[in-house]
């Protein structure tokens, strides 16, 4: 019983309320990869958590920003941070700055999360080193939602390396692009300061691309996936 519990985890029970609000949101249309470049709203994300365990840390904080047509608009954007029983170690404080209280009496995880999937719609999702943000909101959408969130992820750790390959070599961090970008960060390791700077590398990203004749946003998920496999034959 024990295996089949973690192998199909457990059942989540959500009041009528929450449920209704998690149908409506499955039923929005999905946004098509073929949309224009300039023509579509991306949501960037970053999240702040207790450790860097995919497996046993916990979310803290989700931050977004909207990229709608090109432009940054900071009146669509997003921050919450998600109630905590226990607060994480000092240590992990002083990364993202998120106090014991503060996690502590922070909005509780399914309203968190519902709250960040109404935002979301169905826009698809940008974020720097995609596979550590999309894990842990996939884990915390499955453990509180009982969402399998299966969703449309650019990673610009890959698009970006792609479209100025002659930086591919030297430029790994995020810190690496924004500064040769010029691009500053009001606040390190805050999820939402940290959007804000990904979503000026994500125009940066755009704007290059379209001098590329990439006009559809598709044009960059399919330029990933081709870095993947160079980094992955380099």
């Amino acid at each position: 019983m024990d295996f089949l519990r973690r192998l199909f985890g457990k059942k989540v029970e959500l009041d009528e309320a929450a449920a209704q609000r998690l149908e409506a949101w499955r039923r929005l249309p999905d946004e098509c990869a073929h949309a224009m470049l300039g023509e579509t709203r991306l949501v960037v994300v970053d999240v702040e958590t207790t450790g860097l365990n995919l497996a046993k840390d916990r979310l803290i904080a989700i931050g977004a920003v909207a990229v709608t047509c090109g432009k940054i608009d900071l009146d669509d954007s997003f921050e919450i941070i998600v109630q905590q029983q226990n607060a994480s170690g000092k240590d992990n404080i002083l990364i993202h700055g998120i106090g014991g209280t503060a996690q502590q009496d922070g909005v509780s995880p399914v309203e968190a999360l519902l709250g960040f999937l109404e935002y979301m719609g169905k826009s698809p999702l940008v974020a720097f080193h995609v596979t550590f943000d999309q894990t842990m909101i996939r884990r915390a959408l499955k453990e509180y939602l009982g969402l399998d969130f299966k969703h449309t992820w650019l990673d610009l750790a890959y698009a970006v390396p792609a479209l100025y390959p002659e930086k591919a070599g030297r430029f790994r961090a995020l810190d690496d692009w924004i500064g040769y970008f010029g691009i500053q960060n009001f606040a390190r390791h805050s999820a939402l300061a940290d959007a804000l700077a990904t979503a000026q590398l994500l125009q940066v990203a755009s704007s290059k691309a379209l001098s590329r004749e990439i006009h559809q946003f598709k044009g960059l998920l399919e330029l990933e996936q081709a870095q993947r496999y160079v980094n992955w034959t380099g």
